[in-house]
């Protein structure tokens, strides 16, 4: 992460808020999916995508947290359109559930905005037999992104506006395990490491965005496609470290962005008209960045993309 006070091209930098990379931008008339909307910086993405006039859909595991957190939001922006619906992104069922739901309701889809995720957890399998944070914070994702990404060609071409597909990764796709993905050891506990199978899930994040952006440019789709790091941020994602925990929230503000913060690049993707255009990029503190080695392997999209096929049952496009 670059120092907090340095400002890349775009003008903004780490300590600019959401509000702040926003300002001035309407988004009325666009519609917008947030996962893992009803806390954390899914949360503050919901509000301030809400306070531009968006219409959010949050869909989050908790309808009653999600509930919540809307009426909170109302009494700030009363006449803000926030719906809420439930999505588990560790369960396929439930993601054709959400997915099947949400075009019955012949919305129209704009932004889709991959944020939910879980961070470190002890091993364990998902309903449907995988890691879970591979099935959470990649897998899950994957299959609601195809899933709707007839609607969004769709609202894109009915619009003449382009759509942005936007996937919160972390620069602890830094740290995943040596070979990148262990594709023939996803369900091995033996060897499981909580955070290298963090930043296992998190490189895949990176990997799915590039070959989104490839396949829409190939398509001649008015669809964009990014990945995010959105800083180090004290959220409940660490709830499984309590010791990290503990030594976060000591030094936490000398060195760690605020939510409001945390939430600006996903915000400056969504929104911004320097994003325009964009595509196929790794972005953090609302600027281009670079990631790993692996990030750019060709060879390694490719796989991952039939791997994630294979696993949720779709065909390719």
């Amino acid at each position: 992460m670059w120092p907090f006070w340095w400002k890349g091209i775009s003008g903004f930098s780490a300590r600019s808020t959401a509000e702040e990379v926003t300002h001035g931008i309407d988004g009325t008339g666009l519609t917008a999916i947030v996962t893992g909307a009803s806390s954390g910086i899914g949360e503050e993405t919901t509000r301030v995508l809400a306070l531009r006039g968006v219409h959010v859909v949050m869909a989050v595991r908790n309808t009653d947290s999600g509930n919540q957190v809307r009426e909170k939001i109302l009494k700030e922006t009363p006449e803000a359109k926030i719906d809420v619906m439930k999505l588990d992104l560790s369960s396929m069922a439930s993601v054709r559930s959400f997915a099947s739901e949400y075009k019955s309701l012949d919305l129209p889809l704009n932004l889709l905005i991959n944020n939910a995720g879980i961070m470190a957890c002890p091993f364990t399998l998902s309903n449907d037999n995988i890691e879970l944070q591979f099935a959470t914070n990649h897998l899950g994702h994957f299959l609601l992104t195809n899933l709707l990404l007839d609607t969004m060609k769709k609202t894109a071409n009915e619009s003449n506006r382009e759509g942005r597909v936007v996937i919160v990764s972390s620069e602890g796709h830094r740290f995943t395990y040596r070979e990148g993905i262990r594709f023939d050891k996803i369900n091995d506990e033996a060897s499981y490491n909580t955070l290298q199978a963090y930043g296992q899930s998190k490189l895949c994040n990176i990997l799915h965005a590039s070959e989104l952006a490839k396949q829409f440019k190939e398509q001649g789709v008015n669809i964009t496609a990014n990945s995010l790091h959105p800083g180090s941020i004290m959220t409940n994602l660490l709830r499984y470290h309590s010791f990290i925990n503990t030594i976060g929230n000591a030094v936490g503000k000398f060195v760690l962005k605020s939510i409001p913060q945390g939430a600006a690049t996903t915000c400056y993707a969504a929104l911004h008209p320097q994003a325009k255009g964009v595509s196929g990029e790794y972005l953090m503190d609302n600027n281009i960045s670079n990631p790993n080695s692996l990030a750019k392997d060709k060879d390694l999209v490719k796989k991952l993309w039939e791997f994630s096929l294979s696993l949720t049952g779709e065909e390719e496009s």
